[in-house]
């Protein structure tokens, strides 16, 4: 009897397999639209602390890869580090929900990273990036409950596997050196959700880990280091070690279902996932009629959501907030700053002392919507009621509106200013591209 095959080179197998042309135009326009939202998320981070920590570690190597939004070259592994934690750096990045995953952000710094390593083509990348979405949220969707997501960062599992699968089909590896570098990566995944009750920025820098060690298992097995093939599925290997054995037939890539790229959206706000909804629905109770209110005149707020959203760590939090991640993950400040402001900006989440925001988290409170929860994560469902001297003013919506391509891409040309048409014109030409790496020294 043929002993069976293990998940790693399953996966594998149908990655190398996957060509340009089996991918629907849709999933080619996503692969487009997600690196542009990526590029303006690292470039609009690039002056935070935790943006200016990671490119000061990056400058400390040499090499040839470029750091977005700098003059610094540096090794493919300390580029990939430094902009994955730039392109996490606004809590504005892309989402699979069903994987509780942000894998764009690993993915398109390993990819950008490996490019300036080794010459590879832009159809090179598309599937790339379509292979490590595909292995990223499959493991996901398969592991990522609800009890693993308090304890475990999601992206920091997902992220170095999609990562290195996604390196792998860009470079052409062969199977035995990819089963490798998934090996290798799984041997690499980590990251805890302890930050949540703190505001601790090792959140920020999950991704960079993510990335800096999918790019090190990549080159790994292309030096000829072996890794263990079951290091996925084997009685010691990754499901095992998180007391996920029973979830390995769960996973299902390349099943013939849509590519799972074509179920990531981008955020609207900078925020967590869980609050995006909440935020949506807050600014359209500031559009109703009777609006706007002085917010003196708000008396109590509800948020009504799901399960997930309210039992997420640090999305049920009141205060007192000492740290702008505390805000971005509390949804009672997201809909309270949305409610002050009437807006869902950036300038929202530096506003801890301001007393008025703060009044109204005190007067916030979250409930769990069983409608909302049975639609999750199909649908990411919130409703936001607001009580005030004239009367009751709700608002719920049945799912998120992500952001769109149109807004992406004015949020992308704003923040790249004059190398935005040069950038943008190289990204929508990608399947075209012969050298993809030279996007890297564009960005820089």
């Amino acid at each position: 009897m043929m002993p069976e095959m293990s998940l790693s080179r399953r996966m594998v197998r149908a990655a190398r397999g996957l060509t340009i042309d089996e991918l629907p135009p849709e999933v080619v326009a996503k692969v487009k639209i997600g690196l542009l939202d990526f590029l303006s998320c690292a470039f609009e981070a690039r002056d935070l602390p935790w943006g200016c920590q990671a490119i000061r570690m990056a400058s400390q190597a040499s090499g040839k890869a470029s750091v977005i939004g700098t003059p610094v070259r540096t090794s493919p592994a300390e580029a990939a580090f430094a902009n994955a934690t730039l392109g996490h750096g606004l809590v504005r990045e892309d989402m699979h929900a069903g994987a509780v995953s942000h894998l764009g952000v690993v993915i398109f710094p390993t990819l950008l990273a490996l490019a300036q390593r080794q010459k590879a083509s832009g159809r090179d990348f598309i599937l790339g990036a379509v292979c490590g979405y595909e292995i990223g949220a499959a493991v996901g969707r398969a592991i990522m409950d609800q009890g693993m997501v308090r304890r475990f960062r999601p992206t920091g599992i997902t992220g170095p596997l999609a990562g290195a699968i996604a390196g792998s089909r860009l470079l052409a590896l062969e199977e035995d050196v990819t089963v490798s570098a998934l090996g290798f990566a799984a041997n690499a995944t980590g990251g805890l959700n302890e930050w949540p009750y703190c505001g601790g920025e090792e959140m920020f820098f999950h991704p960079g880990f993510a990335a800096r060690n999918a790019v090190t298992a990549v080159e790994l097995a292309s030096l000829g280091a072996r890794a263990s093939e079951g290091a996925l599925d084997g009685r010691a290997g990754l499901f095992a070690g998180l007391n996920k054995s029973d979830c390995i037939a769960r996973v299902a890539p390349f099943s013939g279902q849509p590519f799972e790229i074509l179920s990531v959206y981008y955020k609207p706000a900078p925020a967590c996932n869980y609050a995006q909804s909440a935020c949506q629905a807050a600014l359209a109770v500031t559009m109703l009629d009777g609006y706007p209110l002085q917010s003196s005149e708000i008396e109590s707020i509800v948020v009504k959501a799901s399960a997930a959203a309210v039992g997420y760590p640090g999305c049920d939090f009141a205060g007192t907030f000492g740290r702008i991640l505390q805000a971005k993950m509390s949804i009672q400040y997201c809909v309270a700053a949305t409610l002050g402001r009437g807006a869902i900006e950036e300038t929202n989440y530096h506003l801890l002392d301001d007393p008025e925001v703060n009044r109204l988290v005190s007067i916030t409170s979250l409930e769990i919507d069983p409608a909302f929860t049975r639609a999750y994560p199909g649908a990411q469902g919130a409703e936001v009621i607001v009580k005030s001297r004239k009367g009751i003013a709700r608002s719920r919506m049945d799912d998120v509106i992500p952001a769109t391509p149109q807004q992406i891409r004015a949020r992308f040309r704003s923040a790249c200013a004059e190398r935005a048409g040069a950038i943008e014109e190289m990204v929508d030409t990608l399947e075209l591209q012969e050298d993809v790496g030279a996007l890297g020294g564009l960005a820089a």
